[in-house]
């Protein structure tokens, strides 16, 4: 389940896994988009289309331990698909996000976008997924091309995740974007770098972040 093409996610729709049937998240989605539930997704929480999937990690899993750790380092090792991760961050699971981020970020390269409850994870699911809309259609319309580890379509996602940062707007994102590339390349940066891009203030706020 965690490879591409083995689900095949109609166009518009989100898959979910049936383990968030009747949750908060779920109950939100409904009525925003065309929502749909499956058995056997394995490690990935909902498939925003057959190449971008959510891994949600809530508080709860958060505060149970390691076993979200395990999940995520499977799916990277496993998937070819392109995986978002959703990281539910609340005054009780403060204490974890810092090494969740380290993992998630630095050590698989992955997106992370930090919400503070499901609410806020089923609205981001629903900006996601009308970029992933806004994709197909593109890719339907134009010829093939050859596949880009950096293609466009991540962009939304990136700007989503540094704009969570102190003193980043739409525009110092998109700078930054342009700048270094990848949040990847952005965390490794130094500050000397960072401050070039962005200025003294801003660079600090974004370093410490």
């Amino acid at each position: 389940p965690a490879a591409a093409g083995s689900i095949v996610v109609p166009y518009g729709h989100v898959v979910g896994n049936e383990k968030w049937r009747g949750s908060e998240v779920a109950q939100r989605l409904q009525g925003k988009v065309r929502l749909i539930f499956e058995d056997g997704l394995g490690l990935v929480d909902f498939h925003l289309s057959n190449r971008t999937c959510i891994l949600l990690i809530s508080e709860a899993d958060l505060v149970a331990g390691d076993e979200f750790k395990r999940r995520l380092v499977r799916f990277r090792n496993a998937s070819s698909l392109r995986g978002i991760v959703i990281v539910e961050k609340t005054p009780i699971s403060d204490q974890y996000f810092f090494g969740v981020q380290k993992l998630v970020v630095l050590e698989l390269g992955m997106v992370l976008l930090p919400v503070a409850n499901q609410g806020e994870a089923s609205q981001l699911i629903i900006q996601l997924v009308s970029f992933c809309v806004r994709e197909q259609s593109r890719e339907h319309a134009a010829l093939p091309s050859a596949r880009c580890p950096r293609a466009q379509p991540l962009e939304p996602a990136l700007l989503q995740a540094l704009q969570r940062s102190p003193a980043v707007g739409r525009s110092k994102a998109l700078l930054l974007l342009q700048r270094f590339g990848s949040i990847h390349n952005l965390c490794n940066a130094p500050l000397s770098q960072l401050q070039q891009a962005v200025g003294h203030a801003a660079a600090r706020q974004i370093y410490s972040f």
